[in-house]
């Protein structure tokens, strides 16, 4: 039977963390659907044009390990406002989310368009000062040449993006649970997420 837990949130909230936890400690297939973005957008940097780049995508494509660049990740969210990309992306992602055995999926719009009637939404967030912070750290152990700065205002600009275009702008779901991780350690964030999933379970 399909189970489907949808986490949205901006940039560094820790969704990416916090669902691949909840995927390994329910024995659910995870999807990081922020990755099928990037992946478009790593193609459009090297000279394929967006709307062709997502119809053409494949498994393989998420497998490349220069996806994780800030220059690709500003190219996924300028191509993640093209609606034709998004509807290319659309039947991969639900379904990825029907699989039987349980599904995570984590991304911007999962539980608002993707999958509006998953059985657990969360909407996981922090502020911008802690997401930064959380980002710069990350590029900086991968070797970027980054600064404090420059990562705020990349992300600033990029949820600024998400939230203002027509396609599906980054919004919590109106029944979604709102987890703030700014004050919270990487375990607290995941267990409060357990405990929302177990009690919907529970609920049946």
């Amino acid at each position: 039977m399909a189970f489907t837990v949808a986490i949205d949130g901006p940039a560094a909230s820790g969704k990416g963390t916090i669902s691949r936890a909840v995927a390994d400690h329910f024995g659910f297939a995870h999807l990081d659907t922020g990755l099928l973005y990037r992946a478009v957008g790593r193609k459009v940097l090297d000279g394929v044009d967006p709307i062709e780049a997502a119809k053409a995508l494949v498994a393989e494509d998420l497998q490349r390990d220069d996806l994780r660049t800030s220059k690709v990740a500003q190219a996924a969210s300028k191509v993640a406002v093209i609606p034709e990309v998004r509807q290319a992306l659309l039947d991969f992602q639900r379904a990825f989310a029907m699989r039987g055995g349980g599904a995570v999926l984590d991304g911007r719009d999962i539980g608002t368009v993707i999958c509006p009637e998953a059985q657990v939404k969360l909407f996981v967030t922090a502020s911008d000062e802690v997401r930064a912070e959380r980002r710069y750290l990350e590029l900086v152990a991968r070797g970027q040449d980054v600064t404090r700065e420059g990562v705020l205002a990349d992300l600033q600009a990029r949820d600024k993006r998400d939230r203002e275009r027509d396609a599906a702008p980054m919004v919590a779901a109106d029944d979604a649970v709102i987890l703030d991780t700014s004050e919270m350690s990487i375990d607290e964030a995941v267990a409060k997420a357990v405990a929302v999933i177990e009690a919907r379970m529970a609920a049946g």
